[in-house]
């Protein structure tokens, strides 16, 4: 099986899993699979968020997933617990396109860091 036929077959399983466990079943788009990551790289679970924290959630997911890349560092947990990173190297420009296949191949590689998927 080729790289590519691999992720997307990771990528299938993994938004099964997710929209199962916590959309009911209805499809989770890449945007909520970050959402998610986001919510549990802090450790809150059980509360509502606010839109500016739903984009600092995102901003921890993103910059979680990119740092075995080495585009970022974990620097510290502030006094609420939140992570801080520092940007390491800038991203190179992307299309849309790659930016998906980008962040879908480093969510694939986190969850299977996480034991979710194999």
């Amino acid at each position: 099986m080729s790289r590519d036929e691999q992720l997307k077959s990771r990528w299938e399983q993994l938004v099964n899993i997710l929209s199962n466990r916590f959309a009911d079943g209805e499809t989770l788009d890449l945007d909520a699979i970050i959402y998610l990551i986001g919510v549990q790289e802090l450790g809150k679970f059980n509360r509502k968020f606010k839109k500016d924290e739903k984009l600092n959630l995102m901003h921890i997911a993103i910059c979680r997933l990119l740092e075995p890349y080495g585009y970022y560092e974990f620097d510290f947990f502030d006094e609420d617990g939140w992570p801080h990173y520092t940007v390491k190297e800038q991203l190179p420009p992307l299309k849309a396109g790659e930016q998906s296949v980008l962040m879908k191949g480093a969510i694939v590689e986190y969850f299977l860091e996480k034991g979710l998927i194999s």
